[in-house]
């Protein structure tokens, strides 16, 4: 424990009302058992649909000096709370306003990033009703939400698939949807931390590809950290992740996600898929093991971000 933690009043913004409630619940958890073991002074808040009630929890133990922000999906990662904590003018982890918006757009991301050179898959955005009436692209494809995380509603359609992109009854993630070529080939994950790249972790899911379920259940996925890839392709890869965290204006850490596809030579095979401004930190999770990979604990990792928290106006 250091002078300076002790000091120092941390509140764990965790839960909230997306899809990924769960996984942040997970993730707060972990954040706030590593913070006060290093010292930190520590108040975990449940955000819910409510400002007045989240005023009254960030003063009820005295105002905190930093947000620890754990928060997942819309509300969470896409500039909402951090506009919230930017008129509070109380320093916060993770990326602003502006950085959180675009990299929640999955579809706009990906057109900033293909400016700066970032491969990117071939996709449109289509309407509910225009997925339901056809194919928007020739099979394989993945159908995703424009603007959730952690893999929440992503489908691939195979050739011979009985059943549509978007089912009547089973899309609950708005009236847009991005559709995007199938890339075949390997998942690949890049953590960014400060103007660093961790290193290249590569997925094996258990199943079909790495969905909600793969990501948080354990045994579902192997993680290969480092990933067992050509020097050039990692190396490749962690330049594009940094390019897309610099780029879109990131703070703190970042992951970004590609495919690689491996029967084609050298680094053209790779292909930019999304970035996280808030990656999950559950036990489970890819940055903190990543950041292990390199000789940091998850509790460091926790420690760094308090003390880089900022606010971004």
């Amino acid at each position: 424990m250091t002078e300076q933690t002790q000091q120092k009043h941390v509140a764990v913004l965790l839960g909230g009302w997306s899809a990924e409630r769960e996984v942040s619940l997970v993730s707060g958890a972990s954040v706030v058992g590593a913070l006060e073991s290093v010292g930190y002074r520590v108040t975990a808040v449940d955000v819910q649909r409510d400002l007045l009630g989240l005023m009254k929890a960030l003063h009820g133990n005295g105002r905190p000096d930093v947000i620890f922000n754990a928060l997942h999906g819309r509300g969470g990662e896409d500039g909402l709370i951090q506009g919230v904590l930017e008129y509070l003018h109380v320093p916060y982890t993770h990326s602003g306003v502006m950085a959180s918006a675009v990299a929640m757009d999955k579809d706009l991301t990906k057109r900033i990033l293909a400016t700066v050179g970032m491969p990117v898959a071939e996709g449109v955005v289509a309407t509910r009703e225009q997925c339901q009436a056809g194919d928007v692209l020739p099979r394989p494809y993945v159908v995703k939400p424009v603007d959730e995380g952690s893999s929440v509603g992503v489908r691939i359609v195979h050739p011979g698939d009985n059943y549509g992109a978007v089912g009547a009854e089973g899309w609950v993630y708005g009236e847009k949807v991005l559709v995007e070529r199938y890339i075949p080939g390997r998942e690949l994950t890049v953590g960014i931390m400060g103007d660093r790249a961790l290193a290249v972790t590569e997925i094996v899911p258990r199943t079909d590809f790495f969905d909600y379920k793969a990501k948080y259940t354990e045994g579902q996925a192997v993680h290969v950290c480092p990933a067992d890839i050509p020097a050039d392709v990692a190396e490749e890869a962690k330049r594009l992740a940094l390019l897309a965290h610099k780029t879109l204006g990131c703070s703190g850490i970042s992951r970004s996600d590609f495919r690689w596809d491996d029967t084609r030579a050298g680094t053209g095979g790779l292909c930019f898929l999304e970035i996280n401004t808030q990656p999950g930190f559950t036990p489970l999770s890819l940055l903190p093991e990543q950041a292990a990979h390199l000789g940091m604990s998850y509790a460091d990792v926790c420690s760094w971000l308090v003390e880089n928290a900022k606010c971004h106006a």
